[in-house]
Parts: structure tokens; sequence; C-alpha cells
């Protein structure tokens, strides 16, 4: 299918970002990806909007990665998309038992009939050509939408948010998973806990933009497919490919933030050498290193960046990048396949830690740890790990978001505890606060 393009000057800023997602309300599937203009090396769009399925393919875990090798070479275009947790099942001989209070397909993807690509000082619009004659009434009705505009008259009704994990059983759990450390069954696992709220209803447009105020992070999406959304200020890139270059960004260590300069540098360089904090980065980069090493051009694995320091809005991270050669023959669904779950969420072993992992949470990951993200026409592809995320089922009245930490043997329940509740704060106050 042949797209039309067409090409603007313009900056984006605030106000056209709003513009943009209320536009874009009016089509059933929406992704929105947004780098908040974020100083990161290895970006390549400012934002992307892709709106309005022609095509889309939406699949539980069995065969799934088979499946979207099968649509990605079919159509052999711009796809945007997620890839649940639970597509684990997938890959090895593994189960997702736990409780589901979102009801989310495990794969879901849709080739956008409009998209539209920003860069520093220009957006391309690329539509599919059964719409192409809409591409300038539409560019003008963005432009004319009133600055004040809101996606909704009404506020948010106050949100009363429950914990699916007590206190007192995460302490239980952690000191569980810490036996398991101690015996030599893992070295390392991602523990996580579901915050939710029942019969409730948001708006997720405002509630998005409230997230990434407070965060400002360089994977911000949101995501809507019918009457499911996801609103995601993730910090963390799992995998993207540009030719034949394939990079991994895994994050293992977290501090907070102080508004005293002085404090904050402090804290940068006590997480910087912080030995428990470095050596949850340093093992899960070797599991990445590893899950590349699968399909990488021998040799070519190499770690460009270990245990680097990079501040957000909320918290200090420590971040790894990690980069590999691939032969052109390599299928992107392949990539994915050999490195998924990604081992920031899941630990190492990693197939001995997704077991531990299921058996002591309380509910079903799906989307939260997955990831959101898009292939392009030529085989590139860049997805996001989904953390910090708020998850939507409108029709249920479901709302859900989950936090985790790293648990080694180093790891203390109490300091886990309050790490959770650290990465909570921003998803809870846009809940609780809403603009």
């Amino acid at each position: 299918m042949k797209r039309i393009q067409n090409k603007h000057s313009h900056v984006i800023d605030e106000t056209f970002r709003k513009k943009l997602l209320l536009w874009a309300q009016q089509f059933h599937e929406v992704a929105w990806l947004d780098s908040n203009n974020y100083q990161q090396e290895h970006s390549s769009y400012q934002a992307i909007l892709a709106v309005d399925a022609f095509t889309s393919l939406k699949t539980d875990y069995i065969d799934a990665f088979q499946k979207l090798d099968d649509y990605q070479s079919s159509i052999n275009d711009w796809l945007f998309g997620y890839l649940t947790y639970d597509l684990k099942n997938d890959i090895e001989a593994l189960s997702s038992l736990n409780h589901d209070g979102l009801g989310f397909p495990d794969l879901f993807f849709f080739q956008p009939k409009r998209l539209f690509l920003f860069s520093k000082n220009n957006v391309e619009m690329h539509y599919l050509n059964m719409v192409a004659d809409e591409m300038e009434a539409d560019w003008k009705e963005i432009n004319n939408i009133p600055h004040d505009k809101n996606s909704s008259q009404s506020e948010n009704a106050s949100v009363k948010i429950s914990l699916r994990t007590s206190k007192d059983s995460y302490f239980k759990e952690v000191n569980k998973m810490l036996a398991h450390i101690e015996r030599g069954d893992i070295y390392e696992a991602n523990f996580c806990q579901e915050f939710f709220s029942e019969d409730i209803a948001i708006d997720p447009v405002k509630t998005f933009d409230h997230l990434n105020e407070i965060s400002r992070p360089p994977f911000a999406t949101y995501l809507k497919f019918g009457n499911s959304y996801a609103m995601s200020a993730s910090p963390e890139r799992y995998l993207k490919k540009v030719g034949t270059s394939v990079i991994s960004q895994p994050i293992k260590g977290t501090a907070r933030r102080f508004k005293n300069e002085e404090l904050d540098r402090a804290m940068i360089e006590k997480l910087k050498n912080d030995p428990k904090e470095r050596s949850e980065n340093i093992m899960i980069t070797d599991l990445v290193r590893n899950d590349l090493s699968k399909f990488a051009e021998k040799g070519s694995v190499l770690v460009e960046e270990l245990c680097a320091v990079y501040s957000f809005e909320q918290v200090h991270q420590l971040i790894s990048t990690v980069s590999c050669e691939v032969s052109e023959d390599v299928k992107p669904a392949t990539m994915l396949k050999e490195t998924f779950p990604m081992g920031s969420m899941t630990g190492a072993p990693k197939v001995s830690a997704m077991k531990i992992i299921e058996d002591l949470e309380d509910a079903k990951r799906g989307l939260y740890s997955g990831a959101i993200g898009y292939f392009a026409p030529n085989n590139d592809f860049d997805f996001n790990v989904v953390i910090r995320s708020i998850l939507y089922n409108a029709n249920k009245k479901y709302v859900s978001f989950s936090v985790g930490g790293a648990i080694t043997a180093k790891s203390s329940p109490e300091d886990e505890y309050e790490e959770c509740l650290l990465k909570a704060k921003a998803m809870r106050e846009a809940l609780e606060q809403p603009k």
C-alpha cells in the first residue's frame, strides 16, 4: 500500500502536543511516542503520532512471535503496538495464572492510515493513499484547535488506589525470593506489585498529560486501542535497530532526586558508587549481552556504557548501553523473541527468575514490563519498556499501575518497599491530582 508524503516546517511545543492528542481521540487506534526533547544519543525522532488502523494484529501468546513475523513481513509498512510480558509463555514452557483486572490482548499491532514524524524543525506526514486527500485538511484542523480546549469538560473522579499486595505480604514474598537466591536458584529477580482502582472512570488524555508533565521521560507513550489505554512515562529503552546496528539500554539502580542541588549531586555520586545498585545493573547488562549474542554478528556485542547515571524529574537511574551488529537476514521478530522479556524486568538466570516471579507475585503483569514501539518499512524498530505507566480498561472501569525492583542477595525488604513507593509516586499523583 503506497504512502503519500508531505512535509511542513514546524517546531513541536507543549501546546501543539496537546492539540495533536486531542485531535487523535476521534480514532479507534492511537499511538503517540514522545521523547520530551530529552538529550539522548540514539534518538531518531522527537515524537511520532500514528492513528487510524488500516490493518491490525491482535492475538494471545500462542505462536505470537510467528504471527508477528508473518504480519510484519507481509505488510512491509509502519506498524505500532505492544508486546505484553506474558509473551514469555510463547518462548518458554511458562504460564500466567495470576489475577488479571485489565484483560488486554497479549499482543497488538496496527498499520496506521495517518502518520506524523516529528524532527527538530519539521514534521513529515505519511498518509496511505486512500486518505491522502485529507492530509492538508487534517493538518489545518489540528492547528485550528483552540489553545484552551480540553479533552472533556469533566475532571477525573476521586481515585482511591488499592494495593494488590499488602506490605506484610510484600515482605514475606521478598524474603522467599531471598531464600531462592541463597539456595542458588537465581542471582537476581525483579519483584513487582500492582496498585489498582476499580469501578472508576478517568480521562486518559488528561491523565497522560499530567503524568508526562510530572516525569518528562525520553520514552513517553500514549496508546489507545478501542476502550483500552496505556499512559507511559517510561525512561527505559528495550531494543532499537537502525540499519544493521542494535542497541539495548537496561536500567537497574534507582535513587531519589532532591531540589537542593548539593544534595542532588551527592545522591548522584552515591548511586554511581553504590555496590548493590552497580551489581544489579552489571548482572542484567551481562544478561543482555548474552541475549544479543544469540543473533549478533560474531564478536560484535559491545558494552558502550556501563552504569552511567541519567537524571529524570523524579529519580536518578543507572543505565547501561549494549550494542551489536546484525546480519540483514535476521528478522525483527526474531530479535525481539530472542531478547524478550527484557532482562531488567525478569532477572538472572532469566527462565528461573520468571518461574519464581510467577509464583510469588499476585497480579498478571500483562502490558506492564512489556514493550511499546514501532516497526518502520525498512525493518528498523524501536521499543520502550513499559514501566512508570498507567493502564486503563474503560469498559471494565479498571485502572492499574505496577512498580518493582531488583532483588539481590544484598537487598533489604524495607529498602525495596520504599523504592517501590518512590517509583509509584508519579502515577499516584497523576491519578489522584489530575489537572
